[in-house]
């Protein structure tokens, strides 16, 4: 892959994350979303995207596998808070939200050195 084709891929990988953190926030509040893609990392669209990468071009990468715990257990988190919102306890899923969005930022982070890795390499 060119430099340019690694930007873009990670700017569409850094675009699904961004979806991801805004449909947790909006369900938290009081939208309803499919629950499926909050909660489970194989069926978020990062999630796919880290498997085809991981699986694929990005193979050689050992913070490949770093990323996807992190996603990992980011899910597993959002899903804690989803329950607390159906559990009828929104204020505890709002107090454990900055803590949530802490992780998706270093889930951001992880994209951008996987990315400067992968486009010093090209």
């Amino acid at each position: 892959m060119t430099p340019n084709e690694i930007k873009q891929d990670f700017e569409s990988a850094s675009t699904k994350h961004f979806l991801f953190k805004t449909k947790l926030r909006s369900f938290l509040y009081g939208n309803d979303y499919a629950e499926g893609p909050l909660r489970d990392p194989d069926q978020c669209a990062l999630g796919h995207w880290i498997a085809e990468r991981r699986a694929g071009a990005y193979a050689h990468v050992p913070e490949m596998a770093t990323l996807d715990a992190a996603h990992r257990r980011l899910h597993h988190n959002a899903a804690a808070l989803m329950d607390h919102r159906l559990a009828g306890r929104p204020e505890a899923a709002a107090a454990g939200l900055p803590a949530v969005l802490a992780q998706a930022e270093s889930i951001a982070g992880l994209l951008q050195t996987i990315e400067r890795t992968l486009r010093t390499e090209a």
